[in-house]
């Protein structure tokens, strides 16, 4: 009659697809150039994980933060997670694909991976980035708000991916249906 739960074989796509936005906030942060970070009054000043620029209007004077060793590890960690990323949605696709449990744990230690490498890098680059700049209020922009989206989505990912082996027999449509109420 009624039915408890969610239905599983349909909705395990769900967890894959969480993946590729991931994928796409983490491209979005690491490919914007219009900063990471801006000058909270005067809009003179702004920085992306790349560069760092000062100005007004069209006269903006660009220096590359990649001189930095700090920079240089934040972009690294960025890029290294990114990769991993991709890897673990292309292995969660096959995972779902197979209902391979073993598959489905390497996709959520792989997620805790990219999650760890995430978090150093969006936590280094304020602190240093806070360093290299004295004067002024800055706020964080949008690009670096995808940043910690996609490592938020990643972790969820990875606490799913780590869950769903205890319901194989849902994922396999085998389990026994369960009504809440049945008559007798």
């Amino acid at each position: 009659m009624f039915r408890c739960g969610i239905a599983y074989p349909r909705c395990k796509w769900i967890v894959p697809l969480l993946l590729l936005f991931a994928i796409i906030f983490d491209i979005i942060a690491i490919a914007a150039t219009s900063g990471w970070v801006e000058d909270k009054d005067a809009k003179s000043d702004y920085a992306s994980m790349w560069d760092h620029c000062r100005g007004r209007n069209d006269n903006w004077e660009c220096k590359s933060l990649m001189e930095n060793s700090w920079a240089q590890a934040v972009a690294a960690l960025m890029i290294i997670g990114l990769l991993i990323l991709i890897v673990a949605f292309i292995v969660s696709i096959l995972a779902m694909c197979t209902v391979n449990i073993g598959l489905m744990i390497f996709t959520g230690g792989l997620l805790i991976l990219v999650v760890i490498l995430q978090i150093i890098a969006l936590i280094i680059y304020p602190v240093k980035f806070n360093e290299l700049i004295f004067e002024g209020e800055y706020s964080y922009t949008w690009a670096y708000g995808f940043g910690w989206g996609a490592t938020i989505l990643s972790l969820g990912c990875a606490i799913l991916f780590c869950c769903l082996p205890q319901y194989e027999d849902e994922l396999n449509d085998n389990a026994k249906i369960k009504y809440i109420y049945s008559s007798s």
